[in-house]
């Protein structure tokens, strides 16, 4: 009588997770609405050579970035100064 129940439990659970898997599989196949198209040639590389274009703004000019720099150098002397004090 064990046995039988033993056997019962584990045809169940066995059904279960078949049951499980063949809507699971069903389920992969939907996307969401916000995803992105297949490409048409599965087979195709990504264009890793192609680059952005150009930007339109300058490079900060060198006095800027070290004035930026010190400003954010002193910044995290500050913070650490303060976690310090707050041990």
């Amino acid at each position: 009588m064990l046995a039988l129940r033993d056997l019962q439990k584990s045809l169940l659970i066995c059904g279960a997770a078949f049951a499980l898997a063949g809507c699971s599989s069903q389920l992969a196949d939907y996307t969401p609405a916000d995803a992105q198209a297949h490409p048409k040639e599965p087979g195709a590389y990504l264009p890793v050579h192609d680059l952005p274009p150009d930007r339109d703004q300058a490079v900060i000019p060198p006095d800027q970035r070290a004035k930026i720099e010190a400003e954010l150098a002193a910044a995290r002397d500050r913070q650490s100064v303060a976690a310090k004090d707050a041990k």
